[in-house]
This record gives structure tokens, sequence and C-alpha cells, in this order.
């Protein structure tokens, strides 16, 4: 459907997110058939809907892409879903589910000749650096991948006339069977196992592709990854895969799968949607207080430690953690104060020392107003 803004696919499937395969399937099929274009010719609203439903089944019938959708909704695919303009590329790749033997069959393209054959995805490493997954980035890349031999066109061939009908399919691609039952006579179709479904073969093969009809060629992407990813998600971009070999016209690629590899920053540390940095201190500073510098993913931020301050206290910045992936809000950034212990001391440091651990304030007794660390965790987490 024609919208600005993508509607949920177990909506547009009108099933529930605990669904099973079995019932996605059939309420695609109950969906595919009420909205056929055989059904509802010229309506323009009912073909849209229908390749709605397409795209929507083919994320929710395939276990890997659906929890993906799942877990980051449609920004899983930067593709933007399977987005099927073509009417006979819907029958090619779903017209299985209502079987070979189906009375569907026809309706459904079971006669068709195969169409839009799919080639292999493909799948890449990018890495991210912490600011990187904050902010979202924009990537150039360089991928291989197998497109269309220019020369043939993509049927393999040296030219037209080297290529001729399939002998076993009689060029149609498909092998037709007619069994007899008790409900009288039943029609199965599958793809012809010598051409492969192509319903054509190659007497002389082109020279710059061996007869593959691809070749391998290298690409620049622009991949737009969204702020709020994490390490080991894996995006989608439809149709910059592989080309099939020897399909022409009727090819069309896999998906390019990429996969986040998050660069582990020297200073701060994710930890889900929150970032961690350790700041350590002199002892002076947390006795007197000070004002320090800390780094953030935005940049650095100056804050306050005031008097008294213990090693060990937790400090939140409210809002500079990473963003939610499809969501608002923002994790926080927790600084994690430790008292800098120097390994090395003059003859007078030592001197200094050793009258302030005489001296009864700064005995190491906690008063009865002074809570412990187990308190001030509790504390912290019930922020």
């Amino acid at each position: 459907m024609a919208q600005s803004k993508k509607r949920d696919y177990y909506e547009v499937l009108g099933v529930s997110k605990n669904s099973s395969t079995d019932d996605i399937k059939k309420a695609y099929r109950k969906l595919a058939i009420k909205l056929h274009p055989d059904k509802n010719p010229g309506n323009k609203q009912a073909e849209e809907d229908f390749k709605e439903a397409a795209e929507a089944y083919e994320v929710l019938s395939d276990t890997d892409k659906r929890a993906r959708y799942d877990r980051f909704g449609h920004e899983s695919n930067m593709g933007g879903g399977a987005q099927h303009q073509d009417i006979n590329d819907i029958f090619s790749r779903f017209g299985d589910i209502f079987g070979d033997e189906s009375p569907f069959g026809d309706m459904f393209g079971g006669r068709r000749q195969p169409s839009n054959i799919r080639g292999t995805d493909l799948r890449i490493k990018l890495k991210l650096t912490l600011q990187e997954v904050s902010s979202g980035a924009d990537k150039k890349i360089k991928i291989k991948r197998l497109v269309i031999c220019d020369t043939c066109d993509g049927s393999g061939a040296k030219d037209a006339k080297s290529i001729e009908n399939c002998h076993t399919c009689s060029g149609t691609g498909q092998i037709r069977r007619i069994t007899n039952t008790m409900l009288g006579q039943m029609v199965s179709q599958s793809v012809c196992p010598t051409c492969n479904g192509n319903g054509k073969r190659i007497t002389a093969r082109c020279g710059s592709c061996s007869g593959d009809g691809v070749v391998s060629k290298e690409e620049t992407i622009d991949i737009k990854v969204p702020a709020g990813v994490t390490e080991g998600i894996q995006l989608s971009m439809s149709g910059r895969g592989n080309f099939p070999p020897r399909a022409g016209k009727r090819g069309r690629a896999g998906d390019l799968l990429i996969v986040i590899e998050e660069v582990e920053d020297e200073l701060l540390k994710r930890d889900g949607k929150n970032i961690h940095y350790v700041l350590q201190l002199g002892f002076p500073d947390l006795v007197l207080g000070t004002a320090a510098e800390v780094p953030t993913i935005d940049g650095s931020v100056k804050i306050t430690i005031e008097a008294g301050t213990q090693s060990g206290k937790v400090l939140r910045l409210k809002g500079k953690g990473i963003p939610e992936l499809n969501g608002y809000g923002r994790g926080d950034q927790l600084i994690h104060v430790q008292a800098w212990t120097p390994q090395e001391l003059t003859k007078d440091e030592r001197t200094m020392l050793e009258k302030m651990r005489a001296s009864a304030n700064f005995s190491n007794t906690p008063k009865k107003s002074d809570k412990n660390f187990f308190d001030k965790m509790k504390d912290f987490f019930h922020q």
C-alpha cells in the first residue's frame, strides 16, 4: 500500500505477534485469495494491498527476518522490505503456499513460467565506533557481487542462435504431471530438472562470463545505519546481493546482509543503552572537592565533585547514553568515581600522610549516618 509510513506487518496479515508460522501462512493465503488481481480487475488499491501482504509474509515467514523485525521493526531491513513491484514476482516466490496440486494453482501462477529467480545473499561486517552507534552513520563500502553479464544480457549464450528450448520441458521450465485420484484428475507442476526452470539450453557459451550469465563486479554501496544499533544486529539491503546464474532478465539479486560490529572505546564502555566511565581522582580532590572534565559520546563535559565524595560513588549524566533503536528516549552515562592511590611518595608526602593518619578525622570508621556500600548501590539502582 502506498503510504508515507509502513504498517505493522502483523497488522497487515491480521495476526498476533505470537502466531505460529502455519497461522501466518494461512492468514496470508486467505488475504492473497481475497486481494488477487484476477478477482479485482482494474482495482489499483487491491493490487497495492496484495503487494503489501506479500511483503509482510516474506518477512514474517522467515525465522531470521521475523526475529530481526520483532526486535528492530522496519529499520531491520535497510532496503525498506521486499517492496514487490511485479505481480509475477509474488507468484514465483509465494505461489508454493497454495500447493502444486491446489485448485488455486492456475489462479496463482502455477502454470506461469518461473520468473524472478533469486540469487544468493551477501554478508559483510561493518565496524562502527561508539559515537557512530549513538548518532547513526552514513557509510560507503566496497563489495564484490555477481551482476548480469552485459555481453550476453545474462543468458550465458554466445548469441541468440546459441539458445534453444529445453527438450525435457519444451521450453516451459516446468514438468506437468497428471495424477488420477478418487476426486478426479489432479494436476501438479514442478521445476524442470534439466534446465532448472530456465526453459532454455545453451549450445555455445558467452566468452565474457563462460556461460554463467553473471560476472563479478566491485561496487560502492551507500549504507545508512540508524542510531542505536547493537553489536551483532543484522541489517538488510534488498536486492544488493548476487544475481543468479543464467537467469537473464528473470533473475533478481539476493540481499546484502550487514552485521554490525562495535569498535571498543578506550574510555567509554557500553552496557545496553547506558555508558560507563571510570573517573580517577586524587585523595585531596575527593576531600576538598573539585571540578573535573569527563568524556561523553557527545564530547567532553565539566562536572562538579563535591567535597567529601567517597571513592566508589556513582554519578549519573541523564540522557548521555545510547538512543533506543526505533523508539524514544536515551540511556544515561554513569561515572564511577575512584580514588587514585600513588605508588611512590616523597619523604615530605609520607610525613604529611602519617600526620593525617594519626588524626581522628581521617579514621576509616564510618559514622552511623554514613551509608555503607550496599545501601549506596540500592539507592543507585532505584534512581
